[in-house]
């Protein structure tokens, strides 16, 4: 009677050992994973930190001002007119905001007028740009 208890003791204890080495292997292979993902978001993190003292550095405004005085013949830039900036209320509103038209007998003036007809423009005064 005991060698039967004892066989089935041993097979448990085997079981046992296999599924709680099983697991043990399991969870160290996601701590490796963990620790080689913590490695790319360090080095991530170090990269922007780098992208970002370099743009501090080209937009230096002496650096920049520096720059328009060398190429001021080249690029013929001219200081930015208080009447040239917009507000976003402003703009005209884009196209795929615009409501539907109807196409039927009537409207068909009003659609070709809106959808520009031949070498129309749209003409819409933001109020803002000297003309």
């Amino acid at each position: 009677m005991f060698r039967t208890f004892d066989a089935i003791l041993v097979v448990v204890m085997t079981a046992a050992a296999t599924v709680t080495y099983t697991i043990k292997h399991k969870a160290e292979n996601k701590l490796d994973e963990v620790r080689k993902l913590d490695a790319e978001i360090l080095l991530e993190e170090h990269t922007i930190d780098l992208l970002r003292a370099d743009w501090a550095l080209l937009t230096q405004p002496t650096r920049l001002n520096r720059l328009v005085k060398a190429y001021e013949g080249d690029l013929q830039l001219v200081p930015t007119q208080s009447t040239q900036l917009v507000q976003p209320m402003e703009l005209p509103m884009p196209t795929a905001e615009l409501p539907a038209l109807e196409e039927d007998g009537k409207d068909a003036d009003k659609v070709a007028k809106a959808k520009g007809g031949a070498g129309n423009t749209d003409k819409i005064a933001t109020g803002s740009v000297a003309r």
